[in-house]
């Protein structure tokens, strides 16, 4: 049985199959590297208070859930792609 591929799952085997990755030369820093990275970014050291409507927040709950997250969790990741030019426009 074949496994169908996402597109970003695609482009990575593609890019893997034409030799595109080459190894680290030293693995063991490079991994205390980006634990470091990952830390100081997803470290969540101050507050923001908002008020939205009731029912903006009872959608966001709605969506949070869907996602398998706490509300406050999913609000904060999409003002982090937000901040960071992830988030995209929906195509109607």
């Amino acid at each position: 049985m074949k496994t169908k591929l996402t597109k970003e799952e695609q482009d990575i085997l593609d890019s893997f199959e034409k030799d595109e990755w080459v190894p680290v030369k030293n693995l063991s820093r490079r991994k205390t590297e980006l634990m470091r990275y990952a830390r100081n970014t997803l470290k969540k050291d101050k507050r923001l208070n908002i008020r939205i409507s009731e029912r903006d927040l009872t959608e966001l709950q709605k969506k949070a859930v869907s996602e398998g997250l706490p509300y406050q969790t999913y609000v904060s990741s999409i003002l982090h792609k937000f901040v960071s030019g992830k988030l995209v426009e929906a195509k109607n």
